[in-house]
């Protein structure tokens, strides 16, 4: 049994700065990657593809998804088969923006080449996440970087490993295209290049946020309590919406912060954890 984990992915900041003539849009974001998320295991003994978890029930009979595309591009790029059974263990919210299938799909492409014996820097591997989707290549490496382009171009800096994160998601999905649908299409300038991560990201913003809120409201009152709690810094939305975040000055005060949000919003989802 081959075992790979696919942790979240938050977007610190996230600066859209025009509509591309393909559709997409040129982002600024920086990349940070935290301990926990989903995890994909292949069983050398079975076949196909199955889904547990807690949210697996979103995903519970879809044949095509990120985790089945990123198989079979692998082994269309490497000329290889690639049998076993894909169990992936979906343990954060669907269409939350923190990346969850990007990463479920860039944690198949590393077990995959963890099997065959490729290196994680061969170019084909990153021309098969590139192919999968903008934040498969960011979730590939797991490494604290901008983002640039559609957020596929990476330059790795330092990241503040350690710094406590807590999750929040009002119970709302999200899905992306009809939020950069909504953007308004004002370029508000680049993500400050002075100072550590922390100190770039408040100085920063996510342009998505006001989009999101015309679509899921409710996300507004994720970010207001995030930022009600003692030893709370960042709080901001990650990527389209919902999940919301803060970093905490220390364990402690992140752990209180979860405890009152249980009680407060038992119908939320929240996740303790801290930035690797």
């Amino acid at each position: 049994m081959l075992i790979e984990p696919a942790p979240a992915k938050l977007n610190l900041a996230l600066h859209v700065r025009r509509r591309r003539d393909d559709g997409y849009h040129e982002l600024e974001t920086l990349f940070a990657f935290v301990r926990d998320g989903d995890v994909v295991r292949i069983d050398p003994a079975g076949e196909g593809f199955a889904v547990e978890g807690p949210f697996g029930g979103a995903l519970a009979g879809e044949g095509d998804n990120l985790v089945t595309r990123a198989r079979a591009g692998f082994a269309a790029a490497f000329g290889v088969k690639t049998p076993g059974r894909i169990t992936l263990d979906k343990r954060l919210p669907v269409a939350s923006g923190l990346g969850g299938g990007s990463a479920d799909a860039a944690a198949t492409l590393r077990l995959l080449a963890r099997r065959e014996g490729i290196a994680i820097a061969d170019p084909r591997l990153f021309a098969v996440a590139d192919a999968l989707g903008s934040d498969v290549p960011a979730c590939l490496y797991g490494r604290t970087a901008i983002g640039t382009g559609r957020g596929e171009q990476l330059e790795w800096i330092e990241g503040a490993p350690g710094v406590p994160v807590l999750l929040v998601n009002p119970g709302v999905a999200v899905a992306t295209g009809p939020v950069f649908a909504a953007w308004d299409r004002v370029d508000r300038g680049p993500i400050p290049a002075d100072g550590d991560l922390i100190a770039r990201a408040r100085a920063g913003r996510n342009d998505l946020y006001p989009p999101a809120l015309t679509i899921a409201p409710k996300i507004a009152d994720a970010v207001a309590w995030l930022e009600r709690q003692p030893g709370a810094e960042l709080c901001r939305m990650s990527g389209s919406g919902a999940t919301c975040f803060a970093t905490f000055a220390d364990a402690a005060t992140c752990g209180a912060a979860a405890e009152r949000l249980r009680a407060d919003q038992p119908g939320w989802w929240c996740l303790e954890t801290v930035l690797t």
